[in-house]
């Protein structure tokens, strides 16, 4: 399990971390993969009429990226955490179900989650999401902790990818055969 140099991530987001993974990937030709913006209505703008200060969504969202990975269509969620425990109230029913439709559907859906505490991402299948989600449907705990994860899908620096999620696919799909 490789950790991150806290300083490279300094005045990032998650979701410049992915997005810039997602552009490296589309150069070297290994994924397409896009960023699904959230639906707003703009309620009240700035004086100059350059930034929305008030705004409402106009839907639910259903997942950050979505596209294709060497042919095989994929879904996924980005979050972050910054403690060794992650809320499932951090995730959606309706999140859940669009993943399970997708995977119904040919896709593979996944969680990419980031422990900022540790400096750690980890590639969550969807198979291991519905563990917890099913257990906490049960009236069991409504979080898991790092240590219920698999060592395996955990995304160590590699090859100059700042989120190498690739590697967490290929293990999910080996994992499948």
């Amino acid at each position: 399990m490789a950790t991150w140099n806290s300083r490279g991530l300094r005045g990032s987001t998650l979701e410049e971390l992915v997005n810039r993974t997602n552009e490296q990937y589309a150069e070297k030709k290994l994924a397409l993969i896009q960023k699904i913006p959230t639906p707003i209505t703009p309620v009240r703008m700035d004086k100059e009429h350059r930034q929305i200060t008030l705004a409402y969504f106009e839907q639910r969202s259903t997942v950050d990226y979505i596209g294709a990975v060497q042919g095989i269509p994929v879904c996924f969620d980005a979050k972050e955490c910054s403690t060794d425990t992650f809320p499932l109230s951090n995730i959606h029913p309706h999140q859940v179900s669009f993943m399970k439709k997708f995977e119904e559907q040919g896709g593979i859906a996944f969680f990419l989650l980031f422990f900022s505490s540790g400096n750690l991402f980890y590639y969550l299948t969807l198979r291991k999401l519905l563990e917890f989600w099913n257990r906490m449907e049960r009236g069991g705990r409504k979080s898991f902790r790092r240590e219920d994860l698999d060592e395996r899908f955990y995304l160590p620096a590699q090859s100059g990818f700042l989120v190498p999620y690739l590697e967490g696919l290929k293990m999910d799909l080996k994992l499948r055969d």
